[in-house]
């Protein structure tokens, strides 16, 4: 648990409406359904992980740390050397995760990175940087991708005070985005306000204004790729869209 996070514990140690107990309550309140639902999800996600070699969660990460091999029976003997289109596949695949896209909808943003002046690759990747659901989760309002879709889908963000319901929504410079009003004073919230995602997400980037406590980023420039925190070779993607 991270030192924000233990703050606003011991901030509502006293107090039974804290964030964190009201989080706790709602999860036993569960159904237990929901509950073996989210754990197949998470396992699935590690397994994912696993396979394509990159943890795309905080706990995908503790545990390919136990287990830096892939899954399986299998997963410990060695692999034979892959070919040039296993390798740009999984690449791509890799990418494709880190942003929990569909195939359709990256095909649709390379053929415009494609179009666009500079290098594809590079536009491919700042395209997707500025999804609304990306820049949910780097500015620290959701711990992974896929609770950042969630948040935007649920209708909870805004971009410039209004309400946006596509996580594919892409945020144009200068834009803002904040939580609704009402959705501020929900325990998620009011714990990525204390700063509690803080500890499993990379630095803020230089192309986002953020103020936490007040649920409020702003896209100041487009991104650049060496600036994203995610991990490809963007080359090989091309290659595989190109072939």
């Amino acid at each position: 648990m991270g030192r924000a996070l233990r703050a606003v514990v011991a901030e509502g140690s006293g107090d039974q409406r804290s964030p964190i107990v009201e989080a706790s309550r709602s999860l036993h309140r569960m159904n237990w359904k929901d509950i073996v639902a989210n754990n197949t999800r998470a396992r699935r996600k590690v397994r994912i992980s696993r396979s394509l070699g990159i943890a795309l969660t905080p706990k995908a990460e503790k545990y390919m740390e136990r287990r830096p091999y892939g899954p399986g029976q299998h997963g410990r003997a060695r692999r034979k050397q892959d070919s040039d289109y296993a390798v740009r596949l999984r690449e791509k695949q890799r990418l494709r995760a880190q942003y929990g896209i569909r195939e359709a909808q990256m095909t649709r943003v390379f053929e415009e990175a494609r179009n666009t002046a500079g290098l594809t690759g590079e536009n491919l990747i700042e395209l997707l940087e500025m999804r609304l659901d990306a820049l949910v989760l780097r500015a620290g309002f959701a711990r992974t991708i896929a609770q950042a879709r969630q948040l935007v889908v649920h209708r909870h963000i805004m971009v410039d005070g209004k309400r946006v319901d596509r996580p594919s929504f892409r945020v144009a410079e200068g834009q803002l985005v904040h939580v609704h009003e009402r959705s501020e004073k929900m325990p998620p919230f009011q714990v990525a306000a204390a700063g509690a995602h803080r500890d499993v997400l990379p630095t803020v980037p230089a192309y986002l204004d953020v103020q936490l406590e007040k649920l409020q980023a702003r896209l100041v420039r487009r991104p650049k790729r060496a600036e994203v925190p995610v991990t490809c070779e963007e080359q090989l993607v091309v290659e595989y869209y190109a072939r």
